[in-house]
């Protein structure tokens, strides 16, 4: 069952939303033809003098409906700004959807088709789909109006100037219109819902990579900090040193001891920064998930209940496994909750549970060193990191330090 539904599963919700959309579009091609194209098939299986007419109708919608279809299939394209917009296709669907409802009037006008329910349910459905698909084709949805405007007026004159009575065009132009404002308005909320889920997603994959941005620019300006007046100085005695060594004096000698001092107090400077940088505070990185997650639109909770205080390589080491579990869920599948659980109960190991929904049955490509990387860490405390699919689409990621480690630490602390 897992192979049958993965295909769904392993989507984004973007990419869900998307699927579904273009599948409701794809319906409405069918739609079209059972609906309305059915009708003059009905009647021409009862009407033998006009069968050549009505069935000619029939093919007339169900090539309608295809055009239809594909219009809005590109129209959905652009909606996602994968494409240029189908002006020329929706130019020409709305000339041909125009001249196909001036031919179904002229031939209810001029008696070769007499059956009622033909020409205004022909009307309609020609009408109805092309102003769906032509919504899809605004920048603003509010311009639905225009078309469902256009739609109807057009309608109700071309009836006018065949010679209809005023009556009678006045409904075509009606139902035309309310017709258009549904199918339109439908047509336009589908659209607008497919582009904002879209930006929302793409709108997470930034977040995500601007953190990683701001963490790389924070430690390039620390090293800058430590490292630029160093070198300044280094270079400028440096200098000092060869012309004081051309003319053969002795402080030449101090100033490259000057320079040697200096290079390894900056030695020990930057291995401050990485160490810094390389080290994490276990209670800053789970306000830190907490926050990301929740900005991201996640239920994100924390149970932190540690029993006793924590040495600082484990709080370290824990730190980057909290950092990579919550790069992971913004990354990878489409999480609506997570809990990070921590607990350090007194004489007993410390465990970090972090578990969230929306994971992919597969890999959406090869497999990183993130795991990896966290796994080397903890195996320096000798501990060990679990993680993978729980069931019903729920990762779980688990970190554990044996509290024999943690005694030790603490004594040597």
């Amino acid at each position: 069952m897992s192979k049958l539904t993965g295909w769904w599963k392993n989507r984004s919700t973007a990419g869900k939303v998307e699927l579904y959309t273009r599948g409701s579009f794809l319906l409405f091609v069918f739609l079209e033809i059972t609906s309305f194209g059915l009708t003059p098939l009905a009647a021409a299986a009862t009407e033998r003098s006009s069968f050549a007419v009505l069935f000619s109708l029939f093919l007339m919608i169900c090539a309608h409906a295809v055009l239809c279809g594909v219009l809005t299939w590109r129209a959905l394209h652009w909606v996602l700004g994968r494409r240029a917009r189908p002006t020329r296709m929706a130019v020409a669907v709305t000339v041909l959807t125009a001249l196909c409802v001036v031919a179904v009037l002229a031939l209810r006008v001029t008696g070769q088709v007499t059956q009622e329910a033909v020409a205004p349910t022909t009307v309609a459905g020609l009408a109805w789909f092309t102003s769906g698909s032509l919504v899809l084709c605004l920048r603003t949805v509010r311009k639905l109006w225009y078309v469902a405007g256009a739609a109807g007026v057009a309608t109700a004159l071309a009836a006018l100037g065949l010679g209809m009575p005023v009556g009678t065009a006045l409904g075509y132009g009606f139902g035309v219109l309310l017709g258009s404002l549904f199918f339109g308005a439908t047509c336009g909320f589908s659209g607008w819902l497919l582009r904002t889920v879209d930006e929302l997603d793409r709108s997470r994959e930034v977040q995500a990579r601007l953190a990683v941005a701001e963490e790389r620019l924070r430690f390039g300006r620390d090293l800058h900090d430590v490292m630029g007046r160093n070198l300044a100085v280094i270079a400028l005695k440096s200098e000092l040193a060869v012309q004081l060594a051309r003319r053969e004096r002795p402080e030449a000698v101090e100033q490259m001891i000057e320079v040697q001092r200096i290079a390894q107090e900056s030695q020990r400077e930057v291995r401050d920064v990485v160490r810094g940088y390389r080290e994490a505070d276990l209670a800053v990185e789970l306000e830190g998930a907490r926050g990301v997650l929740s900005a991201a639109g996640m239920d994100c909770r924390v149970d932190f209940r540690p029993g006793r205080e924590l040495p600082a390589e484990v709080q370290s080491a824990l730190g980057w496994v909290v950092r990579e579990a919550t790069t992971n869920v913004l990354r990878h599948g489409d999480a609506q909750c997570c809990r990070i659980r921590l607990t350090a109960p007194r004489g007993g190991p410390v465990t970090l549970v972090v578990e969230n929904d929306g994971a992919p049955q597969a890999p959406a490509g090869p497999p990183g060193s993130g795991l990896a990387g966290l796994r080397e860490r903890l195996a320096v405390l000798e501990g060990t990191l679990e993680a993978g699919l729980v069931g019903d689409g729920r990762f779980r990621l688990r970190a554990e330090i044996p509290g024999a480690r943690l005694e030790g630490l603490e004594v040597r602390a």
